[in-house]
């Protein structure tokens, strides 16, 4: 491998291309979330944390923070957070034909024909304990020959309504047999496909990048800092959160236990320039394997966005800009969801196909977001002839539009032959 090559510029290792599949493969559903945040992650990060670190669980949610100084709450601290529970299927009635009709939630129900998902199912008879069925698969209508015409041709589409789990129930009493599993409304289901690479360079596809992504930067920004030398003056607060689909309802109960200084979020984002027919609503040109996204607006600080810029430019980091409204859609609302005082960036990756069980993406964003933010964590750390940043730095770094400076036309520059 060429020494001078980034890591977002090569192929990830077999090695960290497996962690993120088992990260991503995790069966963490909204509510239930532990999978991934105390099969996965926790053993990862207890595999290279240092022993003054601190991984800390919470009563009401699966949701964990690994904590570089938890001895020393005065210190500058930022919090990164990603989420770690998954849009589901949930079972919502079981038919006496013996189709269990589901809610295809934060899903477009076309994209869920035909593919195998995993029912979870508690034991009826000793609650706690759960068992998966596989092998099922998510149909609507049966056959084309029974379709609607309508839906043959084109005019209409597949409705929520429709879909339905068929585990090829057979024989007499086929509601009695599903009923006999302890299969029952509110069961939650997922696909069931890891993620595997691409066919182009540096890709990979498969279902759930949103977003055991995010809880994979989180992770390996602390696997960095345990591998550097110890940045003593910022305490990182690792998270992997819960609920974040239905509203970022665990991210805020983190904030509101730590109330940050600075709080970075890390989710999926949208690659435009690749998706189909909206080309009329002039959304941000932004790629997959281009860099990791920086959002502007919303509750998102300018000066913090400035000094993500500034060190991506300077350690040659590629990073792309995006905006948002009223809200980022991401946890980096969760500190003023909380009422609490912190600065926030939201930070993602463009994906194609995001919600279905083929979302693709690109390695080298994921790199790209974890060097980022590191190297922003390393230059806090040394701010102030290296006493480190402080939160008076923040409260006087807020631009001052009164005070910008006139712009008057220029020429392009001139183009230069390679």
């Amino acid at each position: 491998m060429n020494s001078e090559l980034k890591p977002w510029e090569v192929e990830m290792s077999a090695e960290r291309f497996e962690l993120m599949r088992k990260i991503l493969d995790a069966p963490s559903p909204i509510g239930l979330e532990a999978a991934m945040t105390r099969g996965v992650l926790e053993p990862y990060m207890k595999s290279f944390m240092p022993a003054d670190w601190k991984i800390h669980t919470f009563k009401g949610n699966a949701g964990i923070v690994l904590d570089t100084k938890p001895d020393d709450e005065d210190a500058f601290s930022v919090m990164v957070i990603g989420h770690a529970d998954k849009i589901r299927m949930q079972v919502r009635s079981i038919g006496d034909d013996g189709k269990i009709w589901v809610n295809s939630d934060s899903m477009l129900p076309t994209t869920l024909i035909g593919h195998k998902v995993k029912l979870f199912s508690e034991h009826p008879e000793n609650p706690g304990e759960w068992r998966v069925i596989r092998g099922g698969t998510i149909e609507a209508i049966g056959a084309i020959h029974f379709a609607d015409p309508k839906l043959r041709s084109g005019d209409d589409g597949i409705k929520t309504k429709m879909m339905y789990l068929e585990l090829h129930i057979h024989g007499e009493d086929k509601k009695a047999q599903i009923e006999a599993l302890g299969i029952r409304p509110g069961d939650p289901i997922l696909y069931d496909r890891p993620i595997e690479r691409g066919f182009a360079p540096n890709t990979f596809t498969g279902a759930y990048l949103d977003n055991g992504l995010g809880c994979f930067v989180t992770a390996e920004i602390a696997r960095l800092m345990a591998e550097a030398a110890p940045m003593k003056n910022i305490r990182y607060l690792g998270a992997m959160a819960s609920h974040e689909e239905i509203g970022r309802f665990g991210s805020r109960v983190l904030a509101k236990e730590f109330s940050p200084d600075v709080t970075i979020a890390v989710d999926v984002a949208h690659d435009f320039t690749a998706a189909p027919g909206i080309g009329d609503r002039r959304y941000e040109p932004v790629a997959m394997g281009d860099g990791y996204t920086l959002t502007h607006g919303a509750i998102t600080s300018a000066a913090l966005n400035s000094l993500l810029t500034k060190v991506s430019l300077e350690h040659g980091i590629p990073v792309q800009h995006e905006l948002a409204g009223r809200d980022t859609g991401t946890d980096a609302m969760a500190a003023v969801f909380a009422a609490v005082d912190s600065a926030s960036a939201s930070i993602g990756f463009p994906i194609r196909n995001m919600h279905t069980i083929s979302e693709s993406g690109h390695t080298g964003d994921v790199e790209a977001a974890i060097h980022a933010i590191f190297q922003t964590l390393v230059t806090m750390s040394e701010m102030n002839e290296g006493q480190g940043i402080r939160g008076d730095d923040l409260r006087d770094l807020h631009p001052r539009l009164d005070e910008a400076g006139a712009l008057t036309h220029c020429p392009a520059p001139e183009k230069t032959e390679d």
